[in-house]
């Protein structure tokens, strides 16, 4: 059966009882100049399982009968990427090569300026293995015993300091003013109501409107803070935003980053302005010009950038959103970028055809009705419809729908006239079957 023996940062598979056992016979014998390359990568000293000297006791004892190959294929060497390596180090580097190491990759790879994926995590990396390679007595223990090491001293794997902590410790920079910066909040989107009229909705109006909304307060100057005053470092997180958390389970320790309640995530606290109460915004009102164009309807929403809300911290204005509500006509009805409307004629000019007068959007206009037109019928005006928007020069059409009319009641000179033609039609139609 495999045993697998732990060898600081390396691990060693496929060893088993006998091999161990046979260490002090005869009963392997392998020559040792074919062997010492093998041996000789597993004797280093964080490895407590084989000491130099356990190199040549293995040299002595083993027979040259079993050849390498064998001992090969029983060998399986599984290397971790250590702490050296992270910081690109060897591992006899003094502590001003680790430093200069940490602070270049540091640099390289902080969250604030690498916003690739994975730099945050290589970010801590460097940060962890900084930690302990600076500190002569971690540094001492990892050497010897690898993380396993670190994890039966006196400092658990999960008790690193927070790595934006040592960053800010090592470089000495204000950190939390690069928070803050991040911090930033757009504001707020506004929306409002225009109520138009037909007309104004078909060809486009500009309309002054009144617009209620939050501004940089005058007295801080959107910093929220009293005037006078300075903002300072918020002491519950550091000037980072946010807190870290740690609990020990029976799976190890885990942390939970969250939003600092004492900043609201700002990493500075200050002295609230009395107009504002810190918002750094108040409630203003302003009046904005707009330009409707021609062609909107109800519902239809028009967008005025940065004309919302004042952003927090430096951060961008909201936008408005003005959405349009059309009075209807009580003659003319809209059908997208058509204009519908219902055409009265008597029975009289039905038959014998004749030119009324109808209402447009662009004021009367003359409209011919063909002799014998049959009731429902719709005529076409062309393009005195709605433009289409964005597209002013091209326009729909009003389509006006015939409906003739039949009296309900007739003069007596009427009835006769209507029976005389009624007479006529009758006359014709004999005539016709006759033939």
């Amino acid at each position: 059966m495999a045993t697998a023996i732990p060898c600081g940062n390396t691990v060693v598979t496929g060893l088993g009882p006998r091999l161990l056992s046979s260490l002090n016979t005869n009963k392997w014998r392998i020559s040792q100049a074919r062997v010492s390359t093998e041996i000789e990568a597993l004797s280093f000293s964080s490895s407590s399982i084989f000491p130099q000297n356990l190199t040549h006791l293995l040299f002595n004892s083993w027979s040259p009968k079993i050849p390498c190959h064998h001992l090969a294929r029983r060998l399986i060497v599984k290397a971790a990427r250590d702490y050296y390596s992270i910081l690109g180090v060897s591992k006899n580097a003094s502590k001003s090569d680790i430093k200069s190491a940490y602070r270049k990759l540091a640099r390289n790879y902080h969250p604030d300026v690498n916003k690739e994926a994975g730099a945050e995590q290589k970010f801590k990396e460097i940060s962890e293995a900084y930690e302990v390679l600076s500190d002569d007595e971690k540094r001492s223990i990892y050497d010897r015993y690898g993380k396993d090491g670190l994890k039966g001293s006196t400092m658990d794997m999960g008790d690193f300091t927070n790595p934006f902590d040592l960053f800010s410790s090592f470089f000495d920079m204000d950190i939390r003013n690069r928070g803050a910066r991040n911090m930033a909040a757009d504001g707020e989107d506004l929306i409002c109501n225009l109520v138009l009229t037909f007309k104004e909705a078909v060809f486009g109006v500009e309309k002054e409107i009144d617009v209620s909304r939050l501004d940089n307060c005058t007295t801080c100057d959107g910093s929220g803070a009293k005037s006078g005053t300075k903002a300072y470092t918020c002491t519950t997180c550091g000037g980072q935003g946010q807190v870290v958390s740690s609990s020990r389970t029976p799976l190890g320790v885990f942390q939970q980053v969250m939003t600092c309640s004492a900043c609201s995530g700002t990493g500075e606290t200050f002295t609230p302005c009395d107009k504002c109460g810190g918002d750094g915004r108040e409630r203003k009102s302003k009046k904005i010009s707009l330009k409707v164009p021609a062609g909107v309807d109800s519902g239809s929403r028009l967008r005025v950038r940065s004309e919302g809300n004042a952003g927090k911290r430096g951060g961008a204005p909201g936008d408005l959103f003005v959405v349009i509500e059309v009075i209807p006509d009580p003659v003319l009805k809209r059908d997208d970028t058509n204009i519908l409307y219902t055409c009265k004629i008597s029975y009289i000019d039905a038959i014998l055809g004749t030119t009324v007068k109808v209402p447009t959007v662009d004021g009367s206009a003359d409209l011919k009705i063909p002799a014998g037109i049959q009731p429902g019928t719709t005529l076409v005006m062309s393009k005195k419809g709605v433009p289409l928007l964005n597209k002013g020069r091209m326009r729909g059409d009003q389509l006006v729908r015939v409906q003739v009319e039949i009296p309900r009641q007739l003069s007596d000179e009427e009835r006769r006239l209507v029976e005389e033609l009624a007479n006529l039609k009758k006359t014709k139609t004999l005539n016709g079957s006759r033939r």
